[in-house]
């Protein structure tokens, strides 16, 4: 199992792009007060099309919150400030990749406790980021990469064009 987690989330088309992401994976979505939006506001819902009912949604009073109710097993935090990329870490068995909010990231203290288990998505030093939304499905579909994309459509199918 993969959860996704959102610490203070921003802006609501993220979410619903990560959620629409989750119920396309099978992944859970945590989202940790406070958020700079409600979860029923119209972009979230809009962003997420009609795959709400596919996602399992979790919401949390704040941090502590939620590592009182889920601990910090196989815990990753994606940051620009990690000191390794994602690719040297091993998601193997049930993983939570965690995601600051868009406009700080993750609190420094956190970062610090975790340290060895911070991962970056690499990029140019002169791009400060990528889009949240963006970033969770590039960690999300790593994890199911290593994984074997377990449970996941391994194959499409042609569609017969006809004039």
């Amino acid at each position: 199992m993969i959860d996704i987690i959102l610490h203070e989330p921003e802006i609501p088309m993220n979410t619903g792009n990560i959620a629409r992401t989750c119920a396309a994976t099978g992944a859970r979505l945590h989202l940790i007060k406070p958020m700079g939006f409600s979860v029923s506001e119209r972009a979230v819902k809009r962003a997420g099309l009609d795959y709400w009912h596919l996602v399992e949604v979790f919401l949390y009073e704040n941090l502590d919150d939620y590592f009182d109710k889920n601990g910090d097993e196989n815990l990753f935090l994606a940051t620009t400030k990690a000191p390794r990329d994602y690719s040297e870490a091993s998601f193997l068995g049930d993983i939570k990749l965690m995601f600051g909010k868009e406009s700080a990231g993750l609190p420094e203290a956190l970062r610090q406790k975790y340290y060895e288990r911070c991962i970056r998505i690499p990029m140019r030093a002169e791009a400060r980021s990528l889009n949240l939304a963006n970033s969770a499905a590039i960690l999300c579909f790593e994890a199911l990469r290593q994984q074997g994309f377990p449970h996941l459509k391994s194959e499409g199918s042609m569609l017969e064009v006809t004039t």
